[in-house]
């Protein structure tokens, strides 16, 4: 595998995982902006507490239009708060909610199952859980979750 097929696997894989996102409430055209965009900047906030909308912009390479659409569909869905800045009371600071929402916990709460079975075609349930199981060991050594390990 080189560095093209790698991304190329990334892309494939961030499509099964939005395709196995439960629509929000009331469907998502209601709510504006892309989930691959709420994703984007709920994971850029995970590891960046207390970020302005221009700070995940430009780390995320979003568009600020796109960033702070994202915000507002994280904040009705209670997974982030806002707060003005101390040091810039013009600004507001994004953080995650320190209490799991409902919405968040619907949408962790559910399994990629029939999204990747639809993406595997006419596999086989022994395909299918060879593939699951190949995605869990790579969640297990590359999410952003994982405890830091040394580098060699």
């Amino acid at each position: 595998m080189n560095g093209v097929d790698l991304f190329l696997l990334g892309r494939t894989l961030m499509k099964i995982g939005e395709t196995a996102m439960p629509e929000p409430e009331g469907g998502a055209a209601r709510h504006g902006g892309s989930t691959r965009s709420v994703l984007i900047v709920a994971s850029d906030l995970a590891t960046h507490p207390d970020s302005a909308v221009g700070e995940i912009a430009a780390r995320t390479g979003l568009p600020q239009s796109q960033v702070s659409t994202a915000v507002a569909r994280l904040k009705e869905a209670g997974a982030v708060i806002t707060a003005p800045d101390p040091a810039d009371r013009r600004r507001l600071l994004v953080r995650q909610a320190p209490r799991l929402s409902g919405r968040v916990a619907e949408v962790r709460a559910t399994t990629i199952d029939d999204a990747l079975a639809a993406a595997l075609g006419d596999s086989t349930p022994e395909q299918l859980a060879e593939v699951t199981a190949a995605l869990g060991v790579l969640a297990r050594h590359l999410s952003p979750q994982t405890p830091a390990r040394p580098r060699p």
